[in-house]
Order: structure tokens, then sequence, then C-alpha cells
């Protein structure tokens, strides 16, 4: 049995804030970004995986080969790994986003039910 529970505040300090360090995550990459206003992370691309970021607080522009796109909380992107990519911090908070990195895809369903009295 493996679970771990945190907050971003528990996370510490600084721009990367490392969530599978923290929570013993191994199947996927996984950060906390926080930008403050006008801060422009560093373009890039991976090699290998994509990345899924969510807006969780403040808004980001994210820029793309042939498309700049502005999002707020609950926004969502998907980039596939050698897509370059830029995000910058705009509006008057800083911006908190979830990264996702993973690679070779989609397991499938793989859900099975269980005896809600094995739950707390």
């Amino acid at each position: 049995m493996g679970y771990a529970f945190g907050t971003i505040d528990e996370l510490g300090d600084g721009v990367f804030r490392k969530v599978r360090q923290e929570l013993a995550v191994q199947a996927f990459g996984v950060n906390v970004l926080v930008l403050a206003p006008g801060v422009l992370a560093r373009p890039h691309y991976h090699q290998e995986q994509d990345e899924l970021y969510f807006v969780h607080a403040g808004r980001a522009r994210f820029a793309l080969p042939g498309e700049s796109r502005e999002l707020g909380p609950g926004g969502l992107c998907h980039v596939e790994s050698t897509t370059p990519r830029q995000v910058a911090s705009v509006g008057d908070e800083d911006l908190v986003m979830l990264v996702v990195g993973a690679k070779d895809g989609y397991v499938g369903r793989d859900g099975a039910p269980t005896d809600p009295a094995e739950l707390g």
C-alpha cells in the first residue's frame, strides 16, 4: 500500500517545488512551478517526455510554435515532448502550476472495484 499527502506550501520556497520527491511518485515526473508576475521561464523542449500543465493560480502565457495562449486558474495545456515552449507569468499574482511529465503513452483502463470497508 502506498500513498502520501502534501501541500504546495509544504514543498518549500522557490520556483520548482519537487512533488515527485516529496510524495515518492515513481510513475511520472511532477513538480509545482511558481513564477512571480512578469517572470519568463526558460524556453525549452524535451527529448522524450510530454508535459501537462495545470494552472492552479495566477495567469500563464504559453508561447508555442505558431501560437501564444493565455490561461487562468483551471486552465490546461498539453505539450508533446519535442515541441518548443516558453511559459510566462502574466497578471498581478504569482503563477502556480502543476507540471506533470511522462512518456510511453496511455496505460488503458485498469481500474477495479474495491471494498469500501477497507478504506478509512
